[in-house]
C-alpha cells in the first residue's frame, strides 16, 4: 500500500472520481496547466482535458456561482478557492444559494457542489492565508463542513463529498499537506461524513480537536489517560460520538487554531452542559488562537494552540 503525503492522497482520489465519474469537473484558479499552488491538482488537467479541468478568473464569487450552476444541472464540480481567506468573496454564493438549494425548491434541486480550500495556519504566510474560520460555515443549515487530520482521511471524506447530494466545504489543513505520510490504499473507499473517530483511547479525560490540530493534540497526551476524538465533520457533527465518550471520563478539553470566541469549541461546550453536565467532573476547557487578527510569521507559533499549553489543559481539568 502506497505511502502518500495529503497533497498526494487528495489528487488520488480526485484522479481516481474524475475516470470513474464524467460528470466531475474540477475549476478554480491556477488548477489546470499549474496544477494549483499547492500543486494538489496536478497533472489533471493533462489527463483529463481543459474541458473537465478549468481555469478561472481571479474571482471567487464566480467560481462558486459557476459550480453552484453547474451542481443543480446535474454536474459534480469540485472547486478550488485558492485560500480559505479569499472564501469571502463567495460567502453569499454558499450561503444564499448553495445552502438553500434543496429548501428553495422543495426538494426538486440538490446542489452536490464540492468547495476544496486550504485554511489554517502554521506555514508562516500572511494573513489572509492562514485563516481558520470554519465556525461561519458551520451556522449555515444546508451546509455540510468537512476537515481532514491526515492523508488516509483526506482521500475517503473528499471521495464521500464528492458523492453527497449537497454542498461541502471541505477544509484542508495546510500545515499538513506534506508534513505526514500514510498509508492510503489505491481504488475505492469512503469515510462516511457526520462521523467522528476516537484516535486514542482513554479514560479520565476526552479531547477533542480537528484538522493539524489533531497531530498536536496526540503529541501533548503522550502519558496521559486521554481519549482523543477527530470529529473530521464539523456540520453535521457527531455528537453521539463524543457525548459518549464525555459521560466515560467526565472531563473534556477542545483544541482548535480558531479564536476563542463564538468558535465550534463554544458550541462544543454548551451542548456537552446541556446534555452531559451531570457527567462532568470539571470544568470544559478551550485551548485556541487568541482573538485578534492572524498575526505575521514571527508571532505564528504563539498564536497556534502549542502541545504545552493542550498539556497544561489536561493537567488543569484533571486536577478537578
Amino acid at each position: 500500500m502506497p505511502q502518500l503525503n495529503m497533497v498526494q492522497a487528495i489528487n488520488l482520489a480526485l484522479r481516481e472520481e474524475m475516470a470513474r465519474d464524467n460528470r466531475l469537473v474540477v475549476l478554480g484558479e491556477d488548477v489546470g496547466r499549474d496544477g494549483g499552488v499547492f500543486r494538489v491538482t496536478e497533472g489533471l488537467f493533462e489527463q483529463f482535458g481543459g474541458e473537465r479541468v478549468m481555469d478561472t478568473p481571479l474571482s471567487e464569487s464566480a467560481i462558486a456561482g459557476a459550480a453552484i450552476g453547474m451542481a443543480v444541472c446535474g454536474m459534480r464540480p469540485v472547486a478550488e478557492i485558492q485560500f480559505m481567506g479569499f472564501i469571502y468573496a463567495a460567502f453569499d454564493q454558499l450561503v444564499a444559494h448553495a445552502a438553500r438549494i434543496r429548501t428553495r425548491s422543495r426538494g426538486r434541486f440538490t446542489c452536490p457542489l464540492v468547495i476544496r480550500t486550504p485554511y489554517g495556519g502554521g506555514i508562516k504566510a500572511p494573513e489572509l492565508h492562514e485563516e481558520s474560520t470554519e465556525a461561519l460555515f458551520c451556522h449555515v443549515p444546508g451546509l455540510k463542513v468537512v476537515v481532514p487530520s491526515g492523508p488516509y482521511s483526506a482521500k475517503g471524506l473528499l471521495l464521500a463529498a464528492i458523492r453527497d447530494p449537497d454542498p461541502v466545504l471541505f477544509l484542508e489543513p495546510t500545515r499538513l499537506y506534506r508534513l505526514v505520510k500514510e498509508e492510503v490504499p489505491e481504488g475505492d473507499y469512503t469515510l462516511p461524513l457526520g462521523t467522528a473517530r476516537i484516535v486514542r483511547q482513554g479514560g479520565a479525560v476526552t479531547v477533542a480537536a480537528w484538522g493539524s490540530m489533531l497531530q498536536r493534540t496526540i503529541q501533548a497526551v503522550e502519558g496521559y489517560d486521554a481519549e482523543v476524538i477527530d470529529p473530521m465533520t464539523l456540520a453535521p457533527f457527531d455528537w453521539e460520538t463524543l457525548l459518549a465518550s464525555v459521560r466515560k471520563t467526565g472531563r473534556l478539553v477542545i483544541v482548535h487554531e480558531a479564536p476563542l470566541t463564538c468558535g465550534l469549541g463554544a458550541e462544543i461546550a454548551a451542548t456537552v452542559a446541556e446534555e452531559a453536565i451531570l457527567h462532568l467532573r470539571g470544568p470544559v476547557l478551550r485551548v485556541t488562537a487568541p482573538d485578534v487578527p492572524v498575526p505575521l510569521a514571527r508571532l505564528m507559533d504563539r498564536y497556534l494552540p502549542s502541545p504545552e499549553r493542550i498539556r497544561a489543559a489536561v493537567e488543569e481539568v484533571l486536577a478537578y
